[in-house]
């Protein structure tokens, strides 16, 4: 098989697909790797590197594009990447599509089966090809929380972890999966008060073993919501619902109550955002002010560190890979529940029904469109 890494398009996007270590077990099974001019710079990963580990050197993405059976990539297609998309091609990548009509009905015209990282099911449950970036965002929503914090950049210039005889900051982690664990862990080692909500109870009792008195934890409701996000100098939006767009869990009506220069981090933004006054920004535009709140809601969070994301992606999306290559995509999604949980389009159809309910627009399930 044939398989194409191009250069991420993305604003402010230097993460890659594959990292020449990948590239060398794909190529020792006998497949072809192609990666676009200077790919992996971003993420510290030269072009003498992937020529050393098998790969061939292409130009361009239209280069890729038209060379490759399998396009690997990290972040969701721009419009510029969609348009290069064909019929007989497989993206492998994240997708995001429920808050994205734009890219829904570019994908579904192209034709291409789309594999989303985010939606592949782990042999044990869970989303192991959305872990590792979940993980990174939660830890980076701390940093990111801590800066946005100090005043040069509009916060309340509080320092999170407080000194002696100054209280630290007090966080509010609404959600409590691999974002939320990774955010309260950074924050709890900052000394940070921290407040986790969650409506599972046996989520809320994990925390409460492992961190004890250290942590707060709320079942999420309104209520506890609202009197956790105006008590915040820092929320921490780690809202995940499979494949469908996050709910508006905090309010605009919650961020006039809140003290200003206080700061909002939404991890959830990727599917929308869990907060009513969220939009996307990326890393050369980060923050924006409503109601004197500062809210950082960068998309691509992960993106921030590429060579660490891009390792810790990899180390999970290989596998997977492999047994695209190995058996091809259609063989591999029908051996394999998990992965064919992923697939998101299939010959013009949407086969996630999160996606498909978001979209207001017909589900049509993986099993039954790959028995076709």
């Amino acid at each position: 098989m044939k398989i194409g890494v191009p250069t991420e398009v993305k604003t402010a996007e230097r993460r890659v697909g594959l990292t020449p270590d990948s590239v060398e077990e794909v190529n020792e099974r006998g497949h072809e790797v192609f990666i676009q001019d200077n790919a992996g710079a971003g993420a510290g990963f030269s072009n003498d590197e992937y020529k050393a580990a098998g790969a061939t050197i292409l130009d361009t993405a239209e280069d890729v594009y038209s060379s490759v059976d399998l396009v690997v990539k990290v972040k969701e297609p721009q419009a510029s990447e969609r348009a290069l998309l064909r019929d007989d091609q497989t993206l492998f990548a994240y997708i995001h599509l429920a808050p994205d009509p734009d890219q829904a009905t570019d994908l579904i015209n192209s034709g291409s089966t789309v594999i989303a990282y985010e939606s592949v099911v782990g042999t044990r449950g869970g989303l192991p090809l959305l872990a590792p970036m979940s993980q990174v965002a939660g830890r980076l929503s701390v940093q990111a929380g801590a800066r946005c914090l100090e005043a040069p950049v509009g916060g309340r210039g509080v320092l999170l972890g407080g000194v002696p005889g100054v209280a630290p900051a007090s966080v509010a982690v609404i959600g409590g999966g691999v974002v939320g664990r990774h955010a309260t862990e950074m924050a709890v080692g900052l000394g940070a008060h921290v407040t986790v909500l969650d409506r599972s109870v046996e989520v809320l009792e994990t925390f409460s073993q492992r961190y004890g008195p250290a942590v707060r934890t709320q079942y999420s409701n309104h209520a506890t919501v609202h009197a956790s996000v105006v008590g915040a100098d820092l929320v921490i939006g780690a809202v995940l619902v499979p494949g469908a767009k996050a709910p508006h869990l905090v309010t605009a009506a919650m961020l006039k109550e809140m003290n200003p220069g206080s700061v909002l981090v939404d991890v959830a933004i990727d599917q929308g955002g869990c907060c009513e006054t969220s939009k996307a920004t990326t890393h050369t535009d980060p923050t924006y002010v409503v109601d004197d709140v500062v809210h950082y809601c960068v998309a691509n969070m992960p993106g921030a560190v590429p060579r660490t994301s891009t390792q810790a992606l990899n180390n999970a999306t290989l596998p997977y890979l492999l047994k695209i290559v190995d058996q091809g995509p259609i063989d591999a999604m029908r051996s394999d529940a998990g992965l064919r949980a992923g697939l998101t389009v299939y010959e013009g159809k949407i086969t996630e029904p999160a996606v498909a309910q978001a979209l207001n627009t017909d589900y049509h399930s993986p099993d039954e469109v790959l028995a076709a």
